[in-house]
């Protein structure tokens, strides 16, 4: 970002908070906890009265903080109608006269892409749970390539979409010709409907829900093993426990690293997977150092963004890190607002920087 002398237009200088989110959330409520125990001034907008800005003059004077809004859909196939309204209204907000961004908006916007994410993070020698460029429209075709190139898992996922919406994990015996593919979207009426929960289909209900998948546009990625956790005391923990993590970083610095347990592929907490403390994991400082290291490293793809958060692996054996995906808007931490509240708190700390500095 651009530091503004601040002697020349003080006049012009930042005053004031405005989050655009949804009324009700807890992204809302605890960030609000932050902004008030700092005492800045702070104006809420709901997404449903985002054009209102368009008629504001004041905005220099802001500095915006855009949260996600709520999509009204749990059907996977409005995806891209619910995506393209989101850029559309994105790119509306990147023509505002605001005084700064804590998130740039068409920096949120490339990496609702996971695809082209991926694509900056290769260019940049960011190590990443591998993709396969090819496209594939049918299941026929993704398994002929599965054979061909030995594969035998790989993860389908939407290339938009969040919280594991149609993230798929498939499992293929060629020789024995099984099929079995986990997911938390069920396949109704020839709907993809998003759930809270996990399936496992096998053979043609496999072949079918796959089939219905790639009719939307997925990114194929290998399927690297993740580390198991260490057996301990605890009746739930034990090495059939594998694990990711999520990693917040804000404006360079790691400022929370959340484990994500689970007995199956998919670690997403609203999945009712579990989740531990950091150090829990009893991990060598070296692995930590690399960790950190690749995280720093792939923010850095993105200098607009303040606040970014991180999904990586450690891969079993190897434990080397590897990005699996990256939100601009992944900083909601159950465990840490319902604690200390550190990300929100942080976050603050970086916005009183953009007020004190001028930056634009």
């Amino acid at each position: 970002m651009e530091r503004r002398n601040l002697d020349e237009c003080d006049a012009d200088r930042i005053r004031k908070i405005l989050l655009l989110g949804v009324e009700g959330e807890k992204r809302k409520t605890y960030f609000e906890k932050a902004v008030y125990e700092a005492e800045i001034d702070y104006e809420f907008c709901d997404w449903n009265d985002f054009l209102i800005l368009e008629q504001r003059e004041d905005l220099k004077h802001c500095i915006i903080k855009i949260d996600a809004p709520k999509w009204d859909s749990f059907i996977l196939n409005d995806l891209d109608k619910l995506t393209n309204q989101y850029k559309k209204a994105l790119l509306a907000l990147a023509k505002q006269p605001f005084g700064a961004y804590f998130n740039h908006p068409i920096d949120i916007l490339e990496l609702l892409d996971k695809r082209k994410c991926k694509q900056k993070l290769i260019q940049n020698g960011i190590p990443v749970t591998e993709p396969i460029f090819n496209s594939f429209s049918q299941s026929d075709e993704l398994l002929s390539f599965m054979r061909e190139n030995q594969l035998r898992q790989v993860f389908v996922k939407p290339v938009t979409g969040s919280g594991a919406a149609g993230v798929s994990a498939l499992r293929f015996a060629p020789t024995k010709n099984k099929i079995v593919l986990y997911t938390c979207a069920q396949l109704l009426e020839n709907k993809l409907i998003n759930t809270k929960r996990m399936h496992r289909l096998e053979q043609d209900k496999a072949v079918k829900f796959l089939d219905a998948l790639l009719k939307l546009d997925c990114i194929v990625e290998k399927w690297h093993k993740k580390s198991s956790c260490q057996s301990r005391d605890n009746d739930y923990f034990d090495n059939n426990y594998y694990f990711d993590l999520r990693v917040i970083v804000q404006d360079g610095t790691i400022d929370y690293i959340l484990p994500r347990l689970s007995k199956g592929p998919i670690t997403n907490l609203h999945l009712n997977n579990l989740s531990i403390h950091f150090n829990e994991l009893n991990l060598k400082p070296s692995i930590v150092d690399k960790l950190c290291d690749v995280c720093i490293k792939a923010t850095a793809c993105y200098p607009r963004l303040n606040s970014i958060g991180l999904d990586v692996l450690l891969e079993k054996d190897s434990e080397k890190p590897y990005i699996i995906e990256m939100n601009s808007q992944g900083d909601l931490m159950h465990k840490d607002v319902y604690g200390s509240n550190t990300i929100y708190r942080r976050q603050i700390e970086i916005i009183k920087n953009i007020m004190l500095n001028g930056y634009i």
